[in-house]
């Protein structure tokens, strides 16, 4: 057998265990996390967008797509599927683009492993999206930095081993003066508080995070000092691109479920289907969830090919986010009492779509983004003109 054979066998192998995994959709519990977090280790499901020798040798994000939507749609637990995604774009990525070979070692096997559990750091009690509003500030000290303040709503935090922190070491700079830094759960003055109970996504652990003169080595920095806005920048917008990539995932298992039932239900001697009001929701679902696939389409290629994501990654965010909500409904509408069961998936998706369009900045701030670029390109000067 030759290497390159070797390689499809262990890749072909690695996704079926990843489908396994998926399709097995196994209950998360906050007593079974671990094992379910190392599980979805040992069958690859951390193993994308990665370096050359490390993990699988699927590197693209277009390939990253393929294979999540696919285990979106085998998996009924949208929050299990958005935190593999959350740690492979929020935490691996950035880790293996900014941060020092010494940090890509210490963590980045472990993390594929299943073995830790990193959560990403930005929002506090009184800042979310405006970064240079953090009050979360770190002072260098003994080579290394003294962090004091809070994050809010951090997904895994309650059971992280480390956390990917941004905070103010010099605020008079502006987007300069922010910095970003692995902190772990073990060191002095990091304080992890009990999950707080959210409507959806239970599979994926929240709560706060508080820094009481928690000592971080500059070792555990990402990145030079004043690159935390660069930093920040590059994984919001990856986060925004593809967090939602499962759900579409979803949404083609939505679809089905929801056209095979209107066919087979009948009702006044016909197919609910013969109906206008179903016939119309599937059609809506259908568009968005051909859309949606563009979209991710597109952002892959954005991200494969070097080029700019910022504005089309809130284009991405808002569009998917938006269409996973309206089609979650629409499934409930048409599946009807059966739909509005606990044993169906319809009521959990809903609950789960809810957080999309807060997940990643809410939909107001994608919004926002992408008139503020939009307005932006229209004011430069155009060749020839005044």
């Amino acid at each position: 057998m030759t290497v390159n054979q070797a390689t499809h066998h262990t890749n072909r192998d690695t996704r079926c265990a990843r489908l396994d995994f998926a399709k097995a959709s196994p209950d998360v519990s906050d007593e079974n996390l671990r094992a379910v977090w190392k599980a979805a280790g040992g069958c690859g499901a951390f193993e994308f967008v990665l370096p050359p020798g490390l993990g699988s040798s699927i590197n693209s994000a277009s390939e990253f797509v393929e294979e999540m939507l696919l285990f979106g749609e085998l998996c009924a637990d949208s929050g299990l599927a958005m935190a593999i995604i959350s740690q492979i774009w929020t935490i691996q990525s950035p880790l293996i683009r900014f941060a020092s070979q010494e940090l890509q070692d210490s963590y980045l096997s472990r993390l594929l492993s299943g073995e830790l559990i990193g959560a990403f750091a930005l929002t506090e009690p009184t800042a979310g999206s405006d970064a240079l509003s953090l009050q979360t500030t770190a002072e260098h000290n003994r080579a290394g930095y003294i962090l004091n303040g809070q994050k809010a709503f951090v997904g895994m935090g309650p059971v992280c081993d480390f956390a990917i922190v941004f905070a103010q070491t010099a605020p008079e700079k502006g987007r300069w003066g922010l910095s970003a830094f692995v902190v772990r759960a073990d060191d002095e003055g990091f304080l992890r508080a009990d999950r707080q109970e959210k409507v959806g996504l239970n599979s994926v652990p929240m709560g706060q995070l508080e820094f009481r003169d928690c000592w971080v080595p500059e070792a555990r920095r990402i990145g030079r000092e004043g690159a935390g806005a660069t930093i920040l920048q590059a994984t919001l917008d990856w986060e925004r691109c593809f967090i939602l990539t499962a759900q579409v995932g979803a949404m083609r298992r939505q679809l089905n479920e929801c056209t095979e039932h209107a066919v087979s239900r009948k009702q006044f001697g016909r197919s609910i289907s013969e109906f206008q009001s179903v016939s119309n929701r599937l059609a809506d679902m259908r568009v968005r969830l051909e859309t949606c696939e563009l979209m991710l389409a597109r952002a892959a290629q954005l991200y494969d090919t070097g080029q700019p994501l910022t504005q089309f990654a809130a284009m991405a965010n808002l569009h998917i986010s938006e269409a996973f909500l309206s089609s979650s409904m629409d499934a409930m509408r048409t599946l009807g009492g059966r739909g509005y069961l606990q044993s169906s998936n319809s009521g959990t998706d809903v609950n789960d779509a809810l957080g999309g369009v807060i997940y990643s900045g809410t939909s107001d701030i994608q919004r926002e983004i992408i008139a503020r670029m939009e307005l932006g390109k229209s004011s430069q000067p155009k060749n020839g003109g005044d």
